[in-house]
C-alpha cells in the first residue's frame, strides 16, 4: 500500500468532485447519477467540441439528453441535476484539474478483428487530455471496455507520461467497467454489481468510494484492475456466445420444420437445483458496441498477457465460432428475403425491400454496428433497392433513414424486420399489404414480432428466424383462404 498517495487522498478528503470524460451512452447517465447523489457537490461532462458530436454540449446544458430512444427517466434526471447546478458540460478540459475523481466512458472498437488490434485512438485522447490536468490525489477510473492489461499498461503509460505524476503515487488508477445496456442505462447502473478494480488497494477502496453513493440494489465486487478487465470481456463474450447457441438452434429447426419459440420455452422450462438454461433469443444479427469486438479484445488479452501460453484462437475458439455464427445471422436475412422473393416469382435485381429496423437494439436509437448494415449492402449488390425505416435513429452516414412508415412500405416488394421496435409489432396485414400493392408482398420477420398466420391470411408469403413451421406454408390466393391447425404447421384451403 502507498502511504503517500493514501495521505493524499485523506487530505483531499472525501469524494465531492467528478468529471466525467465522454457523454455518450454510457457517460451520459453516470454522470447523472454521480450529480443526482447527495454525497458529491458537482459533476462535470467533458465532451469534445468536434463537428460529429460537440452539439451535446449545448443540449446537455440546457437539459435535453442527446439520446433518442426510450430511456426511462434520463431526460427528467438530466433536467432536474442541470436546474439544481450539479451538472454541466463543457470542451475544456482544465477543469479536470479540479475533480477529485474523473472517468472515462470512451469507444474502443477495433480496426479489423482479423489481427485483433484495437483502435484506442480516442481513449488515448481522453488520457493525455485527463493527463496534462491531472492533480495530485486524484482519482482516475476507466469504465470503457478495454483489452486486458490497458489499465495496467497503456493507460498508466499515458497518464504518467503527461502528468508527471505516478500511479499508486500520486494519483488513484482503477478500472470499473459499464454494465448497461440501451434502453435501460439507468437501471442497470443502479442495480447491477458493479466491478472495481485498482492497480493497487488504495486505488480499488476510492474508486469504491466513488460508485458506492449510486448504488441501489448492487453491490461493489472488488478486485484487481486486469481482473476487472477479463471480467466485463468474459461476460459480453459469454453472452454472444449464447446468442450464437440459439441461433444456431433456430437455425436447425427452420431446416426440421420446427418453431424454435416453443423449443426454447421448453428448454426454458427445466428448472431446479444445480440446473441452468440461460437460455436468450435468436434473431438477424448482433450488433451494438460491445458484442461484436467484446470476445477479441478478451482474445487479444490472452494473447497479449498470456506469453508463450497455446491457446485456441479465432475460428478454432468457440468465442471466435460464436462470432461467425452471429455475423451469418443478416446474411441468412438475405437468403430468407430472396428465398420469399423466388416464391413470389421474382428476384432480387429491381425488387422493391422495406427495411424496418437501424437500430441494433429495439426502441432505442443506437445504430452502432448494425447488424442491418450488411444486409443492405448485400441486397444492393443484388439488385434491390432498399429503403430504410426506424422511428428512432433520425440520421446515419450514407444512409437515408424514412420516419415515414406508410412511405416507406408503398410498394414494397419485400418487407424484412430487424428491429423489434414496437412500432412494427402492431403491423396490420391488411394495411401494409394495400400500401404494398402486391397480390403476394414477401414479409420476413427476423425478430418474432409479427403473428405470421394473420399475415398468411392476407396473401403474404412469410419468412421468419427460426419459423420452420410456417417458412413453407401455402400461399393464400385472391378468392380462397387457409386455415391453420394450431401446433401443426398444417394448412388446409376453405
Amino acid at each position: 500500500m502507498s502511504k503517500r498517495l493514501q495521505s493524499l487522498i485523506n487530505a483531499r478528503g472525501p469524494i465531492k468532485k467528478i468529471g466525467v470524460v465522454g457523454m455518450g451512452y454510457v457517460g451520459i447517465p453516470a454522470a447523472v447519477l454521480f450529480a443526482d447523489a447527495p454525497e458529491f457537490e458537482s459533476v462535470v461532462g467533458f465532451q469534445r467540441d468536434s463537428p460529429s458530436s460537440g452539439y451535446k454540449i449545448a443540449m446537455l446544458n440546457r437539459g435535453e439528453s442527446p439520446l433518442k430512444g426510450e430511456e426511462p427517466g434520463l431526460e427528467e434526471l438530466l433536467s432536474r441535476v442541470v436546474g439544481a447546478g450539479k451538472f454541466r458540460c463543457t470542451s475544456d478540459f482544465a477543469a479536470i484539474a479540479e475533480c477529485d475523481a474523473v472517468t472515462l466512458s470512451i469507444q474502443t472498437p477495433f480496426k479489423d478483428p482479423k489481427d485483433l488490434i484495437p483502435d484506442f485512438s480516442a481513449l488515448t485522447e481522453g488520457l493525455r487530455a485527463v493527463g496534462k490536468n491531472l492533480s495530485e490525489g486524484t482519482l482516475v477510473v476507466l469504465e470503457s471496455t478495454v483489452t486486458p492489461g490497458t489499465t495496467e499498461r497503456m493507460a498508466r503509460d499515458v497518464l504518467e507520461e503527461e502528468s508527471g505524476l505516478v500511479a499508486g503515487e500520486d494519483f488513484a488508477l482503477a478500472h470499473a467497467p459499464e454494465r448497461v445496456m440501451v434502453g435501460r442505462l439507468l437501471r442497470n447502473i443502479r442495480e447491477h454489481d458493479r466491478i472495481v478494480g485498482g492497480i493497487d488497494d488504495v486505488s480499488t477502496r476510492r474508486a469504491a468510494e466513488l460508485y458506492r453513493p449510486v448504488l441501489t440494489t448492487g453491490t461493489i465486487i472488488p478486485m484487481t484492475a486486469t481482473a476487472a478487465e477479463v471480467t466485463k470481456t468474459a461476460e459480453n463474450a459469454f453472452r454472444d456466445l449464447q446468442i450464437a447457441a440459439v441461433n444456431q438452434l433456430a437455425l436447425h429447426c427452420e431446416a426440421m420444420g420446427v418453431n424454435v419459440y416453443d423449443v426454447r420455452t421448453g428448454i426454458d422450462s427445466l428448472k431446479g437445483e444445480g440446473i441452468t438454461r440461460a437460455i436468450l433469443w435468436p434473431g438477424a444479427g448482433v450488433g451494438g458496441h460491445c458484442l461484436t469486438k467484446d470476445s477479441w479484445h478478451l482474445e487479444r488479452g490472452a494473447k497479449v498477457l498470456g506469453g508463450d501460453l497455446w491457446y485456441p484462437h479465432g475460428t478454432e475458439s468457440i468465442f471466435g465460432v460464436a462470432r461467425a455464427i452471429n455475423e451469418f445471422m443478416p446474411r441468412h436475412m438475405v437468403h430468407l428475403t430472396c428465398e420469399g422473393l423466388k416464391r413470389a416469382g421474382k428476384s432480387p435485381e429491381d425488387a422493391k425491400v422495406a427495411l424496418l429496423g437501424w437500430a441494433f437494439i429495439q426502441n432505442s436509437d443506437d445504430a452502432r454496428n448494425t447488424p442491418a448494415e450488411s444486409y443492405l449492402a448485400a441486397m444492393a449488390k443484388a439488385g434491390a433497392e432498399v429503403r430504410v425505416h426506424d422511428p428512432f435513429v433520425e440520421d446515419y452516414p450514407g444512409i437515408e433513414i424514412m420516419h415515414d412508415l406508410d412511405a416507406a412500405l408503398v410498394e414494397a416488394d419485400a418487407i424484412t424486420i430487424f428491429t423489434a421496435h414496437h412500432h412494427y409489432a402492431t403491423l396490420n396485414a391488411g394495411r401494409v399489404k394495400e400500401l404494398s400493392g402486391e397480390e403476394h408482398p414477401v414479409i420476413v420477420d427476423g425478430r418474432n414480432v409479427i403473428d405470421p398466420d394473420a399475415f398468411i391470411r392476407a396473401g403474404f408469403i412469410y419468412k421468419g428466424i427460426g419459423r420452420g413451421d410456417k417458412n413453407n406454408h401455402p400461399i393464400a390466393w385472391s378468392g380462397s383462404s387457409i386455415r391453420d391447425t394450431p401446433g401443426t404447421g398444417q394448412y388446409s384451403y376453405v
